[in-house]
């Protein structure tokens, strides 16, 4: 964010004032306002540049806690991974089996195939 001029703030509320029609004059209440606001445009200033700060250390720690993560996570060994096709897999016994076309005829009361009777 932009900085705030030590003036800036007084400037705003005596225009802001003055279109509401109540005129600054010179005298003590009016220089008691403008040191308020040089202290509060000072505070805004300073609360900006620790906030900055603070932004900045969390996206260092942030990118910290990521690269731990990253290092935890990752894989151990960087060789090669197996294939699961062809032989290996087939030593495996992941390969799919195909299907029979019969059913189990034990439990069902119809047969697919039946034989003659005698």
């Amino acid at each position: 964010m932009k900085k705030i001029e030590r003036d800036e703030l007084y400037e705003n509320l005596r225009g802001f004032l003055k279109s509401k029609g109540i005129a600054l004059d010179s005298g003590t209440y009016t220089q008691r306002i403008q040191q308020g606001c040089n202290l509060l445009a000072d505070a805004i200033n300073a609360a900006q540049k620790t906030v900055a700060r603070a932004k900045a250390e969390a996206d260092k720690k942030m990118d910290q806690l990521r690269q731990s993560i990253h290092e935890a996570t990752a894989s151990k060994s960087p060789g090669p991974r197996p294939s699961t096709t062809g032989k290996s897999a087939q030593a495996k016994g992941t390969t799919k089996r195909r299907h029979s076309a019969r059913r189990n005829t034990k439990n069902s009361d119809a047969s697919p195939n039946p034989g003659p009777t005698n």
